[in-house]
């Protein structure tokens, strides 16, 4: 029993001697690293005052903190970032829809700043700015080396001033300038109009009037139609939508989700993850989605594609999404600025992380480029094949009354009417073709 006693408590002991072999090197290597630390702050120190004393000109030390500030955080990712106290004012009017500028959404690759969307209606738009645009000289000036802040910020000026954009295009031997004159851009969140029996939803972007937007476009579209029962489907087009609010996004898949999840953020700890689920009530009242997107449609965008996707509540058409699936929160700092900083990764319903890999649509369907004037002349009245009523002498058709000729005949131009937008709008006119067909395949 003594020897049984003495094994125990020899055990014990070398228990305790392992655990203080094991735990003296973490401890050291903890203590080391913090040591590490406080000697690279001290170099930043060093540094700091050298530039003050020494650099050839004077200095504003609190821009200098700044830039070091920026560049902390713009090593981390392309997202991440420093605002300054203006830029952090720009940030929160941004979000209510009316801001000066542009109107381009922009991120950063290989050193160069790469066109996210163009903004609807904004003058980048109508510039021609497109989805993947590199943007590598501002008036003449590269922007090849500097932080996405400081492009932007070469970007930036008075409201009416010109600037001129050399860009280089996937399909373009030669780089090009693309001039533009600045404007206040005021965003209107959501657009709506009916093609024939579907409702067509176009989410520029998510602010805060995003989805009061979405409800009252909706709700008015379907009054005009003389109800839902006259809707054969909606198209939720989310093309060139750079994204905005997570709590938009969210909301905006709920409009049309009875129950289940819609979103998912995980972070470093997994306690600060969190879930999102959709809440009763169904804005569409079950009737047919389909969700376009595109290389433009990033974000929030991609949250909402996804959740709709993955819950078979919509198609989605187009090409493949941008792939920005990490999350930003904003940080207010002292002196009225913040930080940016990007704190989880989103995951569909699925467990899908979109991050660089993007939301892949259901149906690949390209938008191809506009013809040229000699192809489309090809396609004239004139050239086309004629048919039996063409021909001199032909029989009537005694089989149909007036009426059914007539509806029949405005069947046709419906027909005729959507295979122009075909030309206008290829990948809107296949989404609306493919409701039809669903609504033609359904229940009677």
């Amino acid at each position: 029993m003594k020897k049984f006693a003495m094994a125990a408590i020899g055990g014990t002991l070398a228990g305790i001697v392992a655990t203080t072999y094991v735990a003296g090197p973490l401890l050291a290597q903890e203590g080391a690293r913090e040591a590490n630390v406080y000697e690279q702050l001290d170099l930043f120190g060093d540094i700091f005052e050298r530039i003050r004393a020494q650099y050839v000109e004077e200095v504003d030390e609190k821009e200098l903190i700044e830039a070091a500030i920026g560049g902390m955080l713009t090593s981390l990712d392309p997202h991440s970032s420093y605002l300054s106290p203006d830029d952090a004012a720009s940030m929160r009017v941004q979000t209510r829809g009316e801001f000066g500028g542009l109107g381009i959404e922009v991120t950063q690759e290989e050193g160069f700043v790469k066109v996210v969307s163009p903004i609807d209606g904004t003058p980048a738009d109508e510039a021609g700015m497109e989805a993947g645009d590199f943007i590598t000289h501002v008036d003449g000036e590269s922007v090849l080396g500097l932080s996405l802040d400081d492009a932007v910020t070469l970007m930036r000026g008075p409201v009416g001033s010109e600037i001129v954009i050399t860009v280089v295009r996937e399909g373009e031997s030669e780089p090009f300038d693309v001039s533009i004159i600045r404007d206040t851009i005021k965003l209107t969140a959501v657009r709506a109009r009916t093609e024939g029996d579907t409702v067509v939803m176009r989410i520029t972007t998510f602010n805060d009037q995003t989805t009061p937007n979405l409800e009252e476009n909706l709700k008015k579209q379907i009054e005009d139609a003389g109800g839902i029962d006259n809707v054969n489907g909606i198209v939720l087009d989310l093309r060139n939508n750079p994204g905005g609010l997570l709590t938009q996004a969210i909301r905006v898949a709920d409009s049309f989700l009875e129950s289940g999840e819609i979103v998912s953020t995980r972070g470093r700890d997994p306690e600060d993850g969190e879930r999102f689920n959709a809440t009763p009530g169904d804005l569409a009242d079950g009737k047919p989605i389909v969700v376009l997107i595109n290389g433009g449609s990033a974000s929030a965008s991609e949250i909402v594609a996804g959740a709709l996707q993955d819950h078979r509540r919509a198609i989605v058409i187009g090409t493949k999404s941008f792939g920005k699936g990490s999350v930003q929160t904003v940080m207010p700092l002292k002196g009225d600025g913040a930080m940016r900083l990007t704190t989880a990764r989103y995951y569909t319903p699925s467990g899908r992380s979109i991050q660089a890999l993007g939301v892949s649509p259901d149906i690949v369907v390209a938008q191809p480029r506009r013809r040229a004037a000699a192809e489309e002349e090809s396609d004239s009245p004139a050239r086309r094949s004629r048919s039996e009523a063409d021909l001199r002498g032909s029989l009537n058709n005694d089989s149909l009354s007036e009426d059914e000729i007539r509806q029949i005949e405005e069947e046709r131009e419906k027909a005729e009417k959507a295979a122009e937008l075909r030309e206008e709008d290829y990948q809107l006119a296949y989404a609306i073709d493919i409701l039809k067909g669903m609504v033609a395949l359904g229940p009677k």
